[in-house]
């Protein structure tokens, strides 16, 4: 056997969940500091940067892995699904904690982690500063999820429009500039700035470090700017902030309403993706699910001054 010893992380999922994978990863590291840590990921970018990690490789890009990296090798292999544990689904623990316990490693608080480095961050600033002209930046994150997703709006997720039209009129007549992130198919708010592209995973995170302000959804974001140390407001509807939120956030729930038994519900009530045929709610509800002056007070409270440091 070789003298060098690895601990492999491997997972699958969107980008928010493999930024949160990130405080998986160092919890690995905390508890066999003797191993060299390799990670496969579907989202590389982010992962490269981090300095716990040994080797990175993009998941169904792995040639010559098993010769290199296991065979003989007594490594340690870290590659279960999270979201089927008891503790998960029983909605008893956040995710990263329900991730540790799996693996029956010990959990330290371990926080995501996004390093970007002074040129990439460079580039970033280059683009979208001189579209502010010296305001206050707000950055709307009105829909998330896979860009290859055509649905206009999944609202099991995404933000309502007439929230993010309210918001962001009133932010604009305090003078700050704003920026709604969104799929490609989704609403556009109107007269604000909409990014709407595929971006890369470093543009995407990198562009909450510009930000004054945040109002996000459950999805990549919200795991980025709490990586990088930014507290935003966060949504929720239809998942919990106990399972996927993060405490460094204002997170409000959406006011519920009974729902009935649904016959496609397996191991969770309702779908991620949205399924039409699980909204429970009335015509027109979707208008009245948040208080609007509730929000408005959480991001008016929010830091005007943003982030200077990454990770």
């Amino acid at each position: 056997m070789s003298d060098k010893k690895y601990a492999i992380f491997s997972h699958q999922g969107g980008l928010g969940k493999s930024i949160a994978a990130t405080a998986v990863a160092q919890a690995i590291v905390n508890n066999f500091p003797d191993r060299s840590l390799i990670v496969v990921t579907p989202w590389p970018e982010l992962w490269v940067s981090l300095p716990f990690v040994y080797r990175v490789f993009q998941l169904g890009n792995t040639s010559y892995f098993y010769e290199e990296f296991v065979k003989d090798k007594g490594s340690l292999i870290f590659g279960n699904e999270p979201y089927f544990t008891s503790s998960h689904v029983n909605m008893e623990l956040p995710l990263i904690e329900s991730w540790c316990n799996m693996y029956q490693i010990k959990f330290n608080g371990e926080k995501p982690m996004i390093r970007i480095n002074s040129e990439q961050r460079k580039a970033i600033r280059s683009f979208y500063e001189p579209k502010f002209e010296g305001k206050e930046l707000l950055i709307i994150h009105s829909c998330g999820g896979l860009f290859t997703n055509e649905k206009a709006y999944c609202w099991q997720r995404d933000l309502p429009p007439e929230i993010a039209i309210k918001v962001a009129k009133h932010f604009q007549q305090k003078g700050m500039f704003v920026m709604q992130i969104t799929r490609p198919a989704s609403y556009k708010i109107p007269d604000v700035f909409v990014r709407n592209e595929q971006l890369s995973q470093t543009e995407l995170c990198g562009i909450l470090e510009l930000s004054s302000k945040r109002l996000l959804i459950d999805s990549s974001l919200q795991h980025a700017s709490c990586a990088l140390g930014l507290p935003a407001t966060v949504l929720w509807h239809g998942t919990s902030p106990k399972l996927f939120g993060h405490s460094i956030h204002t997170n409000i729930r959406a006011k519920e309403k009974p729902r009935k038994p649904l016959p496609g519900a397996f191991l969770f009530d309702v779908s991620f993706d949205g399924n039409e045929s699980e909204w429970t709610y009335e015509e027109g509800d979707e208008k009245d699910l948040y208080n609007i002056d509730e929000i408005i007070s959480s991001l008016e409270s929010q830091t005007n001054v943003p982030s200077k440091g990454f990770g």
